[in-house]
């Protein structure tokens, strides 16, 4: 059963982070690094949104000693996904309370 609930403050700040660039492939250790989360974070969140269809991933193969390497985009879904969140923001930021005259 899949849950319909926000996502975290982590959670939005890896896709911000990869919405800069959406076309461009990014590590998973320098994502890490720009949105100071630790691996153990980082990974499970990157395989959410990989299994919800918002990431893209492949595989590097491995150059001279290194071993292959995982890398990440965002997908248009992703894209999408971001984009909302994004304009949600906005509206919640605009928006004004009210006040009505009988409590004043």
């Amino acid at each position: 059963m899949q849950r319909n609930r926000p996502p975290s403050p982590q959670t939005i700040d890896v896709l911000r982070a990869l919405a800069v660039d959406p076309a461009r492939w990014r590590y998973g250790y320098d994502l890490a690094t720009e949105v100071h989360l630790k691996s153990g974070s980082l990974y499970p969140i990157l395989v959410r949104l990989a299994d919800r269809g918002l990431l893209e991933t492949s595989w590097e193969p491995s150059v001279d000693s290194r071993p292959p390497r995982h890398l990440y985009r965002l997908t248009g879904a992703g894209r999408d996904f971001v984009a909302a969140l994004t304009a949600a923001r906005t509206d919640r930021a605009t928006a004004r309370p009210h006040h009505r005259l009988s409590e004043a």
